[in-house]
């Protein structure tokens, strides 16, 4: 969308513009360009843009709901869930990563990549033995069913971990960061949601 004047001095859609801000824009199309019309804010975020590590982190999550939306496709869940992201940072002041780690996974199953932890993939066991997730098939597995999942990495998960997941993945989109771990516990949860991330999109981000 192009945006005449946007970067003028006491332009009208300067603040609309902005990184991260939430707006209700007005566009019609000329030729083959989207050209904007009107602008107004409904949420800016300060919070957010007050903290250079809530900076960096709310960046990272537009990006990565940029990837997965499809262009002209209208996604309330993805929107909602990226609102929700930024007001747990920047108005109720969440812990970064458990807000980062419940974002990325949440993300991961509203872009159709859920992945399957409701119970062993292979034996069906809903309390497998010595889990392990598998990064490639997304799927939940005792640790004696791996052979049955097929190639590539499975990561174990505690106790803890597995129910954080099935909390965030399955449980009520207003309580998506309502849950406690221990700092070890969300190290773990968090670098298994990292790796099942770039496994399943198969690309990086800053």
């Amino acid at each position: 969308v192009i945006a005449r004047g946007a970067r003028r001095k006491n332009s009208r859609l300067a603040a609309a513009c902005q990184l991260l801000a939430y707006s209700e824009l007005t566009v019609y199309q000329k030729g083959a360009w989207h050209m904007l019309d009107e602008a107004s804010t409904i949420e800016l975020f300060d919070g957010v843009r007050q903290d250079f590590e809530n900076l960096a982190l709310a960046s990272f999550f537009a990006e990565l709901t940029e990837s997965v939306a499809e262009e002209g496709s209208p996604a309330p869940e993805l929107l909602r869930l990226l609102l929700n992201a930024l007001y747990a940072l920047g108005v109720l002041h969440k812990e970064p990563l458990l807000v980062k780690t419940a974002f990325t996974l949440r993300l991961l199953a509203l872009a159709g990549f859920e992945p399957l932890a409701d119970g062993c993939a292979v034996c069906g066991a809903e309390r497998p033995e010595e889990p392990r997730f598998h990064l490639r098939e997304g799927a939940l597995h005792c640790a004696k069913c791996r052979g049955g999942v097929g190639e590539g990495i499975s990561m174990p998960v505690s106790p803890p971990v597995l129910a954080a997941m099935r909390h965030v993945v399955c449980g009520d989109a207003r309580r998506l960061f309502s849950f406690r771990l221990d700092s070890g516990a969300l190290e773990e949860l968090a670098g298994v949601s990292e790796a099942y991330l770039l496994t399943q999109l198969e690309r990086g981000f800053r």
